[in-house]
């Protein structure tokens, strides 16, 4: 049977009541509900190669507020021949003079493949409107252009996901303190997360205007409360699986085969060959 999750949406871009943002969910319902999706992910997975799907999925938000985190949970479990993660860099010189879009189109997916940008083409809407990089007449054309490209690759049979990664300017902070203190975490701090930090009314009055022209029904944004991250994981995937009917196509379970004996087969020495080193001792 088709498999559907039913998902109640109201108003998409009201801000979250206070009393609803952070509630944390104990460690042993996430890590189950988790399992669960993690099976259903995976039977998404063959019906996207049998179907020969082609699903893009953006992946947007503040700085710090845990897009990096549902993608890993969402790709754990995937093969990377199906689901790929996009995550470009500054664009060079070259880039710069080639036509926006061109860039990200060459990354999008063919039949029986789901491409997870780690933010997109939006950053033109955000941190390249916000901090100067772009001019006006480059930032309104994107504006102008941007549902149109998005209807054309609908139109060619492409799904597009946009989601938008909500937290409040409190748990940024939490958040932002966390990575200076976590000496594994430092690398999460670029130079223009630092800066965003003194432009927040910027960034948000640029999200309203992004929102506003490119909420189009053809692929809408869904917001994600992200002050409880595991709440977020769980909320976002499941969203996901929600937005496509599915069939379970799981494979039968698999017969190992008897492994060969040894025969004539005789292993050369342990002395011939390089180990690692065993680091911990033995107890």
């Amino acid at each position: 049977m088709p498999h559907k999750t039913k998902n109640v949406v109201t108003d998409r871009h009201a801000e979250p009541e206070k009393s609803r943002r952070g509630r944390k969910l104990k460690k042993s319902v996430y890590e189950a509900e988790m399992r669960r999706l993690h099976i259903e992910l995976v039977k998404l997975q063959e019906w996207v190669k049998a179907a020969g799907l082609r699903v893009v999925v953006l992946f947007e938000g503040r700085d710090a507020a845990g897009k990096g985190g549902v993608i890993k949970r969402l790709t754990e479990p995937l093969s990377p021949r199906i689901a790929r993660v996009v995550a470009l860099g500054v664009p060079t010189e070259r880039e710069k003079t080639q036509w926006y879009f061109q860039r990200y189109v060459q990354h999008l997916p063919a039949a029986g493949e789901m491409v997870l940008f780690d933010r997109s083409w939006y950053n033109r809407a955000g941190v390249e409107r916000v901090m100067g990089f772009c001019t006006d007449e480059e930032y309104e054309e994107f504006l102008r252009s941007t549902p149109e490209f998005e209807r054309m690759l609908v139109r060619s049979g492409i799904m597009v996901v946009k989601y938008w990664f909500s937290v409040s300017d409190e748990e940024q902070e939490h958040r932002f303190q966390d990575r200076i203190d976590d000496p594994t975490k430092h690398w999460k701090l670029s130079p223009m997360d630092l800066e965003s930090r003194s432009k927040w009314v910027e960034y948000s009055r640029a999200k309203d205007a992004m929102f506003a022209h490119t909420d189009i029904k053809q692929a809408p944004w869904y917001v994600v409360e992200a002050d409880c991250k595991k709440r977020a994981r769980i909320n976002c995937i499941s969203h996901f699986l929600g937005l496509i009917d599915y069939e379970d196509l799981t494979p039968e379970r698999i017969e190992l085969p008897e492994r060969q004996e040894g025969g004539t087969y005789v292993r050369s020495p342990m002395g011939d060959q390089t180990f690692v080193p065993d680091v911990l001792p033995n107890k």
